[in-house]
């Protein structure tokens, strides 16, 4: 065993040990609380909250407002897409499975079972993917945003969801995702101004 498998092993054993010590609070009343509130960053409520942001901008004729919703709802949407991708890739037995049988799979794979899919983290992606969306038009948001992400990265792993691996992978996934958005959406924004600027010339 070469010197980058030997240190690939200890990692993840100390990912596992770390993970499976957090995971014995699991039915810790605050535990649960906090695990409870960090169901706010799956899939379905961001991109819920991406799209009221832009209805309500829309409304209140906000153009920056409705921009933020874009970010959001395109952050999250491409956040969901790459986590998607990689879990139809990668079989890993969420740590409260592993736990409970004794069996823990880390592997290439296309197991499409919930207690086979840990990595990545999908919450923390779409909750770092947003965050980073909401920072880019609202700075002073940015702090408190990235805050609720890593709390809802962090109780992860005492819920027995996701091992610390894959709740970094998963803002990994949540950073490149924003970047992305970010870019389709600077470049629609131009494409949008610029047909308005091409017909406003020419009904003049």
């Amino acid at each position: 065993m070469n010197t980058i498998s030997k240190a690939a092993s200890k990692l993840a054993k100390a990912d596992r040990k770390v993970t499976h010590e957090a995971a014995q609070h699991r039915d810790a009343p605050v535990v649960k609380a906090f695990g409870a509130l960090s169901e706010g960053a799956d899939q379905p409520p961001l991109l819920l909250l991406g799209v009221g942001t832009m209805v309500v901008g829309a409304l209140l004729r906000q153009p920056v407002m409705l921009r933020t919703g874009a970010r959001m709802l395109a952050s999250e949407a491409v956040a969901t897409g790459i986590k998607s991708i990689i879990k139809r890739s990668v079989d890993r037995t969420r740590p409260k499975k592993a736990i409970e049988t004794g069996k823990h799979d880390f592997k290439p794979g296309d197991n499409t079972a919930h207690d086979e899919s840990s990595f990545p983290s999908g919450h923390t992606a779409g909750a770092v993917a947003v965050a980073g969306a909401l920072a880019k038009d609202v700075p002073a948001l940015g702090a408190p945003a990235y805050a609720l992400a890593s709390g809802v990265a962090a109780v992860q792993m005492p819920r027995g969801k996701h091992y610390v691996l894959d709740t970094v992978a998963g803002a990994v996934v949540g950073f490149v995702a924003q970047r992305a958005a970010n870019t389709a959406v600077r470049l629609a924004e131009r494409a949008l101004v610029g047909a308005i600027r091409r017909r406003r010339r020419h009904s003049s």
